[in-house]
């Protein structure tokens, strides 16, 4: 099975660096694909299909007990993004409780618009700030810098009545993990042979965002800075490991390279290198166990691709007292985006009649069924990820032999 890979919602390609080709290709503020490529599928690639949620009361109208909705990379800055929140429920929501996983709107303005229109649906609503959020760029003198918005938006949330911190909500656990990317995230091998744009180039967060001097993406710091504002939370975490036998953590960035496509699959292969943080997943096996657990979730956002799977955390089995059977405890990853218009329209996120997302029903018995179809992680279940094969897939090299 192939299946195409596109860039992250904070990627761009500079137009004048394929000023002579431009004619020949699709721009966006996103990425750049052959224009014949940019209305129907590639060639050797599967169409996309749309997600099919189950017929169950996980998804229907209110139920009697706790649901757990999922949702990240809201984009409300886009007007159909914006109509889209308008048109959810006023009354099938007010029971259940909703996790954004970050990037709800670059603007202040939408971001309180947003979440008031989200808070007024459901019971319970929490958020952790994701890399468009805490973009200056339209924000003018409101704004010295992204900390300072940072905290603006938090003061809103508390304002509004959304969580930002741990709660326990009918005795299930919820964690929002504050995070940030670091480039040495990336593990696996660079590929080769090919003119690829710096990063810099390429990411829309270096010039949007603004930071203190003693902060930045290109080392450790602001990975660092944003772990270390979970610590104030660690007796609520602790407080919740106690008494709660199911927690969800989520995150906006991922805690795992594996949860991307390989470097192979994607239009820009450096990629990895600003999407997630070795602290997140630290912070998350401090919290789920270093084993896992049978009922250990963690939610993300950041790269707009729908994803639903379930990894082995430690290498290592572990041993069921008195018996020589081995047993593997794991974590269930999942990503419901809803991404921007263009990709809904492709089902790039699997559509959008699948979202929100219903990862938690108690009246179900707990967690609900895996997500189906969903691409790259149906891709992964049956296909061995190859992080050290560097040769192109058949559409990226196609693009870049274009270029």
């Amino acid at each position: 099975m192939v299946v195409v890979g596109f860039l992250p919602s904070c990627l761009t390609i500079p137009r004048q660096i394929h000023c002579r080709k431009t004619r020949n290709y699709y721009i966006s503020d996103r990425y750049l694909v052959p224009k014949r490529y940019s209305k129907r599928p590639i060639k050797g690639c599967i169409q996309r299909r749309q997600i099919v949620l189950p017929s169950s009361g996980d998804h229907g109208e209110t139920s009697e007990g706790l649901r757990v909705f999922v949702l990240s990379d809201l984009h409300t800055d886009y007007s159909e993004n914006m109509s889209w929140v308008k048109c959810l429920s006023t009354k099938r929501y007010k029971k259940d409780v909703l996790l954004v996983a970050g990037d709800v709107a670059e603007t202040y303005n939408n971001f309180i618009l947003t979440m008031s229109l989200l808070k007024d649906r459901f019971k319970h609503v929490f958020y952790v700030p994701g890399n468009h959020d805490l973009w200056c760029r339209w924000e003018g003198e409101n704004c010295l810098d992204s900390l300072e918005k940072l905290n603006k938006l938090l003061d809103e949330c508390r304002r509004l009545g959304v969580e930002t911190g741990p709660m326990t909500v009918d005795g299930l656990g919820i964690i929002p993990l504050f995070s940030w990317y670091h480039e040495s995230f990336d593990k696996e091998k660079d590929i080769t042979g090919i003119r690829v744009l710096s990063l810099e180039m390429a990411c829309k967060d270096f010039h949007a965002c603004k930071w203190p001097v003693e902060l930045s993406s290109k080392d450790l710091s602001l990975a660092v800075y944003f772990d270390a504002m979970n610590e104030k939370n660690q007796d609520k975490i602790e407080e919740i490991q106690r008494i709660c036998s199911q927690i969800i953590t989520f995150s906006h960035f991922l805690p795992r390279q594996e949860l991307c496509p390989e470097k192979r699959m994607l239009f820009y292969p450096n990629l990895h290198k600003i999407i997630g943080s070795d602290s997140l997943e630290v912070r998350i096996r401090s919290i789920h166990g270093t084993d896992g657990s049978p009922s250990a979730c963690h939610v993300f956002g950041h790269t707009h691709f729908c994803w639903d799977t379930v990894l082995q955390v430690s290498q290592l089995p572990v041993r069921k007292e008195r018996s020589d059977e081995a047993t593997y405890y794991a974590c269930r990853y999942i990503q419901a985006p809803l991404a921007y218009p263009r990709e809904r329209k492709r089902r790039m996120n699997g559509g959008e009649d699948w979202l929100p997302f219903c990862i938690y029903s108690s009246s179900e018995g707990g967690f609900t069924p895996r997500l189906s179809p969903c691409y790259w992680s149906d891709y992964y279940s049956i296909n061995t990820r190859e992080p050290e094969n560097i040769e192109l897939a058949p559409w990226v090299a196609r693009f870049y032999t274009k270029q």
